[in-house]
């Protein structure tokens, strides 16, 4: 069964008009298939509009947040609903229109030849600059950090099988539903593209600012550090803290070499930069050591509980 997931922040007037084009799509190519919107949250006519619209439609279902939690959020609530539904095909799309419905099809037939997860990349985007460009450098560093193959990470219009779906929910926090196919690729799912057209805003404001376009490049650090030393903390903390330590004797030992020989060394900025690289280099390392232990917790509580 295929289940599309429409997380909404006060996008009622879109809502209106997207859903019904949405749920004739499934009827196309998936009879019997659902269409979820999540409320995040709104504060607008989001609850009237989807009561007269589930009404209409009864493929259309409601997941009402009780306050906004973010998309993210809004999309785990909705992949775990999918889930419990019985679906075998999830797909999620954002409820401002700038996704074609009618597109629906390409993806999924990308994911009936063997794709596990296929994003609709927005090549020709229609937003304003700011956003165009902050998305481009976006998509490029995440593909040169990430090593992810793919041109256009943050649409929000992709269609995954159900256990990706499901592999995906304990990653949907924060702003990390940006990384949805950089995840899914380093847990070695198959991940593709197909080209969409991109549209303007029906109507509304956008949710994008500038905070977002910074958190989402924290949140890249955090998905690049759990791809790499999830499970390894102590290669990162380790050499780091083994490249200060070494630095620190190295200095010390000069300045060992420069008392000896009669130098005063005591007034010397170098000296506390020698004891302090010393000092965090031993702190790193049992850092280090520690995430270790945790992580092996985690592990033998997991086999455990198997």
């Amino acid at each position: 069964m295929l289940w599309v997931v429409i997380p909404a922040l006060d996008e009622a007037e879109n809502l209106l008009v997207l859903v019904p084009r949405v749920v004739a799509e499934v009827e196309t190519f998936a009879p019997g298939g659902r269409v979820l919107v999540v409320d995040d949250g709104s504060t607008d006519d989001t609850t009237k509009v989807m009561a007269a619209l589930m009404a209409e439609h009864p493929s259309v279902e409601l997941e009402a947040l009780r306050h906004h939690e973010g998309k993210a959020s809004a999309l785990r609530h909705g992949f775990d609903r999918a889930l419990g539904g019985g679906a075998d095909r999830v797909v999620m799309m954002d409820a401002d229109g700038q996704d074609n419905p009618g597109e629906l099809g390409r993806l999924l037939e990308r994911v009936e030849a063997g794709a596990d997860l296929v994003t609709g990349a927005r090549l020709e985007r229609r937003d304003r600059l700011v956003k165009r460009t902050t998305s481009r450098l976006y998509n490029r560093a995440t593909g040169i950090l990430s090593g992810a193959p793919g041109r256009d990470f943050n649409s929000g219009f992709k269609a995954m099988r159900a256990d990706v779906a499901a592999s995906l929910c304990p990653m949907l926090y924060g702003e990390m539903h940006r990384y949805l196919t950089v995840v899914a690729h380093s847990m070695g799912y198959r991940v593709a593209e197909v080209p969409v057209e991109h549209h303007p805003r029906m109507a509304g404001r956008s949710k994008y600012g500038l905070a977002r376009f910074w958190r989402g490049f924290a949140d890249l650090v955090t998905i690049r550090f759990l791809l790499s030393y999830e499970n390894r903390p102590s290669h990162l903390f380790g050499g780091v803290g083994l490249a200060s330590f070494v630095l620190g004797m190295v200095v010390l030992a000069y300045l060992s070499v420069l008392k000896v020989a009669g130098n005063p060394i005591g007034d010397r900025p170098l000296l506390i930069a020698g004891v302090l690289l010393v000092m965090v280099g031993l702190q790193l390392a049992l850092f280090g050591l520690l995430a270790e232990l945790v992580v092996h917790a985690r592990n033998r509580g997991s086999e455990r509980r198997t």
